[in-house]
């Protein structure tokens, strides 16, 4: 690995990042400093640590920097249940968003395992 953005991991939660900035402008602007604050706070943790463990050039830092982009990960797809239910993402991009989610979580916990198995 050259750098964490040789990781197509890193660019699909860029990617994901993105996508969530654009579906959360459309929630009520009472959400701002509550639950879009959240999403936008957990989405962007997801690259932001695959990028800070890779940039460690330690396996097990590396290892660590995942488990909490992988933990970002799934506190995303309980804000997307949340978002979805009160209504505030249509059904389409909710599943285009927790798709997108879910793929990333299996690529960062195959990631791990071969970080680990080195």
């Amino acid at each position: 690995m050259k750098t964490h953005k040789d990781l197509l991991v890193w660019q699909k939660s860029i990617d994901l990042v993105i996508d969530v900035y654009l579906a959360t402008q459309k929630f009520p602007k009472d959400e701002l400093f509550a639950l879009t604050n959240q999403m936008k706070r957990c989405v962007t943790s997801i690259p932001a640590n695959i990028a800070e463990g890779a940039g460690r050039r330690s396996e097990k830092e590396f290892s660590q920097f995942l488990h909490v982009s992988l933990g970002s990960a799934s506190e995303l797809e309980t804000f997307l249940i949340i978002s979805n239910r009160l209504n505030y993402l249509d059904n389409n991009t909710y599943n285009t968003l927790t798709n997108k989610t879910s793929e990333i979580i299996r690529m960062i916990s195959g990631l791990l395992k071969s970080v680990k198995e080195k």
